[in-house]
């Protein structure tokens, strides 16, 4: 094999590969002599099928596998000789005009990972926020639980519904006097104020009394998701059955035991070791950032453009799914626009800090068990419906892509860990409140370069993906929706229940990447086991 080097600029690298005719050749004869035992033809015992009738019979088919594992044993002998480490996949192309019984000539394309010294991991420096869980915040805890837990009773007749009570109602929209799908309800539970119907739905309501007929007229907005809704102007028949006021929430014995506990002491227990969990995670959150801060003030390096788009990709994905949420998402549109070339330089730093903790890790030492790989693909499969989560093992364990895209979150947090322990750590006592005002704090100081993350404004609110500026091997593509009922509004996100004892969950669990494409398709969220 001939091999001559056409580019050589930065990280970018090409190759012009020529395969001689004979060597390919060589590979066919070698593969007809292997099949033609196996080969059965009329007038022809098994086993005794003459080579060149094989080859009239199957020769395209095996010059073409005999080409592809050529061309890919030559491509893997080119990173191999030349001791070249793709950033990604190469590009491969094949030049025109490849006839067989010629020499094969093709191109490779490829942007090579930075060499980078490993940095020395002696005398770091970190201080640690720590927050203890006193009584007050076990207690505002608890308060929080039975907020969400409340209970109404029937109000005294003749009582006018005002915000904070809840109706019982069975409603029937119409458009033009034609009844439309989803526009129906029966016994429906609605608490004024709580913003769980279309605007102007509840307001119209305060006042109605248990008994009370009401036809109201309320406008879907522009950007309801049903489009056959959107800026209509609809009608609902209403029948008020009952109106409720909202009971006292007695905090004691009874309350713990509708969570399945043995008392009040028991429930204080969990939701003390609940709190710890809480801080304990934005305090790793607040050393690593410093941590993250430290490492890219310290070192500066080219990084694959290609890692840097693909992350970049990742970024944008996000954005744009968390764009379609928002109330106003042409002005959350503009705003993510105006910041592009900041996200941009997110993507830039992420991958450079992915790259620096992957080096650092290689000194020195740190790995990840086959156990650790094993429960990782495992806990990776539970996002899927149970019938596909076999289907999607075997893809992640034939894919080195995507089982490197699992494996890269996890490395990371063992390189973190590591430096953590060769740190010099200093404890201080704060507040919850001071360890969040620490964790923004140190997005503005001068440790922390201008690209890592761009300040927030009062418009659009950021995603997860731009404020937790963790470092990246590769991108992965993530998108999630979820459907809303035509006549409300998405239902806000409940808090917590207290946890089973031992129970634990990743703080990272957001930023798990997906398996590609062919993987199986993961479970929607109203997808319930079979």
């Amino acid at each position: 094999m001939q091999i001559v080097e056409t580019t050589n600029e930065g990280l970018k690298r090409a190759f012009t590969l020529t395969i001689p005719a004979g060597e390919i050749q060589a590979r066919v004869d070698a593969e007809i002599k292997k099949v033609a035992p196996q080969v059965k033809m009329p007038g022809f015992r098994p086993g005794k099928v003459p080579a060149n009738l094989v080859r009239k019979m199957h020769g395209e088919a095996i010059h073409a596998d005999a080409l592809n594992t050529t061309l890919q044993e030559s491509v893997e002998s080119l990173l191999r000789d030349k001791q070249l480490r793709p950033a990604l996949q190469p590009k491969v192309d094949m030049a025109e005009g490849y006839e067989q019984g010629k020499d094969a000539q093709l191109t490779v394309e490829l942007e090579v990972l930075p060499d980078i010294a490993a940095p020395s991991v002696d005398g770091l420096t970190l201080e640690k926020l720590t927050v203890p869980a006193t009584d007050e915040a076990v207690d505002a805890a608890i308060r929080q639980l039975a907020d969400r837990q409340k209970s109404y009773s029937d109000a005294p007749e003749g009582h006018a519904a005002a915000d904070g009570n809840q109706l019982i109602i069975d409603f029937t929209g119409s458009i033009d006097g034609v009844e439309f799908d989803g526009g129906k309800g029966e016994d429906q539970p609605l608490v004024l104020g709580s913003g769980q119907f279309i605007p102007g739905f509840e307001e119209q309501l305060t006042g109605a009394k248990a008994g009370e007929e009401k036809t109201i007229t309320v406008t879907f907005p522009a950007d309801y998701p049903a489009e056959d809704l959107k800026g209509k102007d609809a009608q609902f028949a209403i029948t008020v059955k009952a109106v409720k006021v909202e009971g006292d929430t007695v905090i004691d014995d009874e309350f713990a035991k509708n969570f399945g506990l043995e008392g009040l002491d028991k429930l204080k227990e969990l939701m003390k070791a609940q709190v710890e969990q809480e801080t304990a995670g934005l305090t790793r959150t607040q050393m690593k950032r410093q941590l993250l801060d430290r490492l890219a003030a310290d070192h500066d390096f080219a990084v694959p453009p290609s890692m840097v788009e693909a992350e970049f990709n990742q970024i944008w994905q996000q954005l744009e799914a968390e764009i379609a949420r928002e109330e106003d998402p042409e002005a959350a549109r503009a705003e993510i626009e105006s910041e592009k070339d900041d996200y941009r330089r997110i993507a830039e730093r992420r991958v450079r800090l992915g790259l620096l903790l992957s080096e650092i890790g290689q000194a020195n030492g740190v790995e990840i068990s086959q156990q650790e790989m094993g429960m990782l693909v495992q806990q990776a499969a539970q996002q899927y419906r149970p019938q596909d989560r076999e289907r999607f093992v075997e893809f992640v364990r034939n894919d080195p892509m995507a089982l490197a895209q699992l494996r890269a979150p996890l490395y990371e947090d063992k390189v973190v860990d590591f430096l953590f322990d060769k740190a010099e750590v200093t404890e201080r006592e704060v507040t919850r409140e001071e360890l969040e005002a620490a964790i923004e704090a140190e997005e503005g100081t001068d440790a922390q370069p201008a690209d890592a993350k761009p300040a927030k404004k009062a418009g659009a609110k950021k995603t997860k993906v731009a404020a937790d500026d963790a470092p990246v091997e590769a991108g992965a593509d993530a998108t999630d929706g979820e459907g809303e009922k035509p006549n409300k509004k998405a239902a806000p996100k409940k808090k917590a229940e207290p946890a089973a004892e031992g129970a634990s969950e990743s703080e990272d669990a957001a930023d798990k990447p997906a398996a590609k494409k062919k993987a199986p398709a993961k479970k929607k969220a109203d997808d319930t086991a079979e």
